[in-house]
């Protein structure tokens, strides 16, 4: 289970997040929707230890971050593309992550088969696309099969073929009990993937709830999205 419970970011006299609470839950994918720069990235680094709150709490099972017994082995994340040298290969990227954390080197070779690139193992991750990146990217953030897997904005630069992919993969690890939560402002791509959905707009949360209940009377989620977000439904949250 993740926990955010009304989290508030201050930078100077700016707030970048405003009373930020929902939880995503095992077995369910949940997208954290919003335009760019609504404060998706902020509350993702909060909860993964990786930025501070200034009040609230972000906990995963019921623990900040930074209090996890086995962190890797609990919460998989992909934040901001491969996170890779740009001259190591793929494979070598994921082999010192693996390393450093006593995994197996099979599994890496597990991961590169999973998501795809086991062709390209032995390429420079230089030479990879923007969506190659994130397909390595997803495969450090599973390599040590957690139970939990936050992905920020994972359908970016994928083609048709890989946002096919990445649907069918996120469906399967939350069908399997794992609790998945993705970020992204591309809605028609998440559509068909999500269970539940929360949407934030200038870093307060606009709706939360079921795909059904926050789509609502909307013909589609983007329809929902752009209705919620505006300045006028703004002004009515």
């Amino acid at each position: 289970m993740l926990t955010i419970n009304n989290l508030v970011k201050r930078r100077g006299t700016q707030e970048i997040l405003s009373g930020i609470t929902f939880e995503a839950r095992p077995g369910r994918v949940t997208g954290f929707l919003g335009p760019n720069g609504a404060g998706k990235s902020s509350t993702l680094r909060i909860l993964l230890g990786l930025d501070h709150a200034t009040a609230g709490s972000a906990l995963i099972h019921g623990k900040p971050f930074a209090e996890l017994q086995h962190p890797l082995r609990t919460v998989g994340a992909a934040l901001d593309g491969s996170g890779a040298h740009p001259m190591r290969t793929g494979q070598a990227h994921l082999r010192w992550i693996a390393c450093a954390a006593g995994l197996p080197r099979s599994r890496v070779e597990e991961v590169l088969d999973i998501v795809g690139l086991t062709k390209a193992a032995g390429t420079r991750v230089k030479r990879y696309s923007l969506g190659m990146g994130r397909r390595l990217g997803i495969a450090a953030a599973l390599l040590a099969d957690p139970e939990i897997l936050i992905l920020d904005e994972p359908v970016n630069g994928l083609d048709p073929e890989g946002i096919r992919w990445i649907r069918t993969f996120l469906r399967k690890r939350a069908e399997a009990g794992n609790t998945v939560l993705l970020s992204s402002h591309l809605m028609g791509e998440l559509a068909e993937t999500v269970d539940d959905v929360v949407i934030i707009k200038q870093g307060r949360i606009v709706a939360d709830g079921t795909l059904q209940e926050v789509t609502g009377s909307h013909s589609t989620l983007e329809d929902a999205f752009f209705a919620l977000t505006s300045e006028q439904a703004g002004d009515a949250w």
